[in-house]
């Protein structure tokens, strides 16, 4: 490197070895070992299934690029199709489909709060979420974690002086600690204080509600709840349909920048989701059996004397010191399971953990040498 090109580059070393110093810089593995660190829950991503509506499509003719964003030539069929048959499973008046969940949060965040509006979002929700909202023309404000009072409090002391509308902002269930919001509770606070409620499902959708549909099934159709089913997790393939009114779903056609400016999802990967979607519907069992190993392993954790706070598919093991978290995951990876490390800033500061992932890619006999193998790595260590 010469020395002119090395001064253009000298603050973004500096910010890596600052990384790196704190055991925070991250890099790029293959996957190998048992998979307990995927979102893949209902182990669709590589299902038989998938391929052959994959196959069968290529075989008609559907193309695999859209050729151009939604509002030109790009809005194929497959995508129409997808968004119709979308509204009717998950019970809403519209969907409209992105590319994957982060721009989803980011479209909606950055086009339909307005100046003026307050947005108040939940500490833990997912890094797109802040994004949208620092990028957006709304305030926001933070409310403590799966706190009710923490919401109102920050919605009273707002109307104040503020006017607009107010925007409360969760995930359902959340990708980091496995625990779930109150959905009840909000979407009552919601109707008091005559706010819209928009729900991130990712780690939900086809795990939760009736089908797979989702905790915010039973309150699809409100005017004023907009929610967003990734893709890319349970549904095995890519991308996210954002459910809501058709008002504001023709408001984002004409206002929002993420879905007007940007090519049109494959039109490969809307037949995708559409056979992900029916396989939610005719093969209920895949959703059971996840719930049956989600218990199975909540027990074998309890049994072995392990601290939880999960009831969920998402189950943190929290371990507090960013390089120690990253030495057990190795020595895990090591042993052959696949268990990935978490540090600030997607943590907290001082939660470094490993994120272990329930997925129909493992059994039970997966998970008891997977536990029985952490147990021996931890031996000895202080908590």
């Amino acid at each position: 490197m010469n020395a002119n090109h090395a001064a253009k580059v000298a603050d973004y070393v500096a910010a890596l070895h600052v990384l790196k110093h704190d055991n925070r810089l991250r890099s790029l593995r293959r996957r190998a070992g048992i998979d307990f660190a995927s979102n893949d829950y209902l182990a669709l991503a590589s299902a038989p299934r998938m391929k052959k509506a994959l196959m069968a499509a290529l075989e008609a003719g559907t193309p695999i690029g859209a050729g151009g964003s939604r509002l030109l030539r790009g809005n194929c069929e497959e995508h129409e199709v997808l968004e119709a048959e979308a509204a009717r499973f998950f019970g809403a008046e519209t969907a409209l489909f992105f590319s994957g969940g982060y721009v989803a949060n980011f479209a909606i965040l950055t086009t339909l709060p307005q100046r003026g509006d307050l947005l108040v979002l939940d500490s833990l929700v997912h890094a797109s979420i802040h994004e949208g909202a620092r990028a957006g023309r709304a305030e926001f404000r933070i409310s403590a974690h799966n706190d009710l009072q923490s919401i109102e409090n920050i919605i009273r002391d707002w109307r104040e002086g503020g006017t607009g509308r107010v925007w409360i902002v969760v995930e359902s269930l959340y990708s980091m600690d496995g625990d779930f919001a109150p959905l009840e509770e909000l979407v009552a606070i919601a109707d008091r204080h005559d706010a819209f409620l928009m729900v991130d499902e990712a780690h939900a959708t086809g795990v939760y509600g009736e089908q797979g549909r989702g905790l915010t099934a039973p309150h699809e159709r409100r005017e004023n709840l907009l929610v967003v089913h990734t893709c890319g997790k349970a549904l095995g393939t890519a991308g996210a349909l954002v459910t809501a009114s058709g008002v504001l779903r023709d408001f984002m056609i004409n206002r929002c920048r993420p879905f007007i400016y940007a090519t049109a999802p494959s039109p490969l990967t809307a037949v995708a989701v559409r056979e992900a979607i029916l396989i939610l519907q005719q093969e209920p069992e895949r959703q059971q059996r996840l719930a049956n190993l989600v218990a199975f392993t909540h027990r074998e954790i309890g049994v072995r004397g392990l601290r939880n706070t999960s009831d969920s598919q998402i189950v943190p093991y929290i371990v507090g010191d960013n390089s120690r978290a990253m030495r057990l995951a190795s020595r895990l990876q090591a042993r052959g399971f696949d268990i990935r490390g978490i540090r600030p800033p997607t943590v907290p500061a001082g939660t470094a953990r490993l994120r272990i992932s329930l997925t129909l890619n493992v059994v039970e006999d997966d998970v008891r040498a997977m536990l029985d193998a952490l147990i021996e790595e931890t031996r000895g260590e202080s908590r």
